[in-house]
């Protein structure tokens, strides 16, 4: 029953499970162990088929906390080899785009930097300032990397709206 709470809670799902759960109420933290079935085969984003694991590495990610403790994920992440002898590290779906985050939890980080100040929202999540905006960085430099600017003819501010297509800062 508790596995089951804290893998639906984070949103892990086969073939990841929790294998077990570790509360520090000194540290007011819990670290949940997070691993894969044996003998999974995984798919590589760009790469057909899925493929064996080669060996794991343990990343620790930061997610969103238990009630006021501090909640992390520590995960045993494979290494595949691809068709091509070369090794490649996957991620769970649940990791997000900032290493030692889940995406549950750069979520409200991102909701409340659109509302407050990083200092405040770093107060909020216990987290440093430089690492807040880390997070917002990284999220800001996708949606620009998706963005089409193709017909963008300048950058700047504006006092009247003139003819042509003009992206403000």
């Amino acid at each position: 029953m508790t596995n089951q709470l804290f893998e639906s809670a984070p949103g892990i799902t086969a073939p990841w499970y929790v294998q077990g759960v570790d509360f520090d109420a000194a540290q007011h933290q819990l670290t949940i162990a997070v691993d894969f079935v044996a003998g999974t085969r995984f798919a590589y984003a760009g790469v057909a088929g899925e493929h064996p694991v080669h060996d794991t590495q343990i990343k620790r990610l930061r997610h969103l906390n238990f009630f006021q403790h501090d909640c992390f994920l520590e995960v045993r992440v494979p290494r595949v080899r691809l068709p091509d002898g070369s090794v490649r590290l996957v991620e769970p779906d649940w990791v997000g785009q900032l290493s030692g985050f889940t995406l549950l939890f750069e979520a409200p980080v991102l909701m409340l930097a659109q509302q407050m100040p990083f200092a405040a929202v770093a107060r909020a999540v216990n987290l440093s300032w430089h690492r807040v905006h880390a997070i917002c960085s990284r999220y800001v430099e996708l949606a620009l990397a998706g963005a089409d600017l193709s017909e963008v003819t300048a950058v700047g501010r504006l006092t009247k709206p003139r003819i042509g297509a003009v992206m403000s800062i």
